[in-house]
């Protein structure tokens, strides 16, 4: 009989930007290795989208089988005193064990700023928050 590992609970939200949709995560409710970049975090986004899919469906997770919906972004209080919230965009490849983290997604960069409030990465009442996108 095949063993699995055990399932993990990470709180999550599913939001759309614009015409893309991804999974946002705060930084500090990733599990301890997946909160430092490396293999953990990419494998852990892998699981969370559904990927790879030989049959590009992404069924067994929460991307959407296109480009536009198999992201995902991390955020956290940002290390630079002049901003509110840092944040890392993953674009999760479909059919393949890729997660390109080079690029940015200017419709999920809109919902930062709402899940960063939601969250409470950021108090709603503050006035022009600001992030960065970490590289």
């Amino acid at each position: 009989m095949k063993s699995f590992p055990p399932q993990l609970k990470i709180p999550a939200c599913y939001m759309r930007g614009g015409t893309s949709k991804g999974v946002f995560f705060k930084l500090d409710d990733l599990p301890v290795q997946a909160q430092v970049a490396g293999d953990y975090r990419e494998q852990l986004l892998l699981r969370v989208i559904g990927s790879p899919d030989p049959y590009g469906k992404q069924t067994d997770g929460m991307g959407g089988a296109t480009s536009s919906t198999s992201k995902c972004v991390i955020l956290s209080k940002s290390s630079q005193a002049d901003h509110d919230v840092d944040y890392l965009f993953a674009q999760v490849a479909i059919d393949k064990a890729f997660v390109d983290w080079s690029g940015n997604c200017g419709n999920l960069t809109a919902a930062v700023g709402a899940f960063a409030i939601h969250s409470g990465l950021i108090n709603k009442q503050k006035n022009s928050p600001k992030w960065h996108r970490k590289n």
